[in-house]
């Protein structure tokens, strides 16, 4: 059987979607499209019954996004979400379309994970192309910046042991500054860096302060913080504009 294949490619809200329609080659009627995550190395439904016609959309929701939705029995042959790739990797958010036009049952499986597999049974009775009874699967792994709130030093200027910086946090992160020295005009040096653990809620960290990678020289900064979650989210920078005096 030599599938025919159409494929689509866009972007929503940054992420890729792939959608390929195969003509495929017996279960009962009253069946309707399906929605089905791959996560957590596995199908959300790996047992699917279809009418005639209809169709099955897989979503990569994550955390893993290495598989492939690829035919195993030999009327799935042309069914692969990857053709020609050994090494399937997608993002989260893509998405794969079969619509199945032959009765039969279709094996389908993960060309690099033999365990991550399912199978469509199809009838013989013409079914509903449009309906569909299943909601998009959500995404499985965090896609929100954390945001940085109330930031704020507690007095400025500060001296060569660093300041009180205040700010508000609604998840666990790790929080780095650059750290410029402003010349005349406000031209920006950069100066250093550092970087602090941080914890949802109110945090109080020892800014500004001489270590390893910044010297804390007397004179007029602006630092730029970002707050990094666990996913790899980062959030907007917030500058922060302060003084290191003179020590006494």
């Amino acid at each position: 059987m030599v599938p025919r294949q159409l494929i689509r490619r866009g972007r929503a809200a940054g992420v890729v979607s792939v959608a390929i329609a195969v003509l495929a080659g017996a279960a009962t009627a009253d069946a309707s499209n399906r929605r089905v995550s791959i996560s957590n190395y596995q199908w959300s439904d790996p047992t699917l019954e279809l009418d005639l016609g209809e169709h099955v959309t897989w979503y990569w929701v994550g955390p893993d996004i290495m598989h492939s939705v690829t035919g195993e029995s030999p009327n799935a042959r042309g069914i692969d979400s990857d053709p020609g790739i050994d090494l399937p990797e997608h993002q989260v958010g893509d998405s794969f379309q079969v619509t199945f036009d032959q009765p039969g049952t279709y094996q389908l499986v993960c060309k690099l994970h033999s365990t991550v597999r399912g199978e469509v049974t199809v009838s013989d009775s013409p079914g509903d192309p449009a309906s569909e009874q299943d909601p998009v699967p959500k995404s499985q792994v965090d896609l929100k910046a954390p945001k940085m709130r109330s930031v704020s030093l507690a007095s400025n200027p500060i001296r060569g042991r660093g300041g009180q910086l205040h700010f508000n946090l609604g998840e666990r992160a790790k929080v780095d500054a650059d750290y410029f020295r402003l010349g005349p005009g406000g031209k920006r040096k950069f100066a250093g860096w550092a970087k602090w653990s941080a914890y949802v809620g109110l945090n109080e960290i020892r800014f500004g302060a001489r270590g390893k990678h910044f010297h804390a020289e007397p004179g007029r900064y602006v630092a730029e913080l970002r707050a990094t979650d666990r996913d790899q989210n980062t959030s907007a920078p917030r500058r922060v504009r302060f003084r290191i005096s003179p020590a006494d």
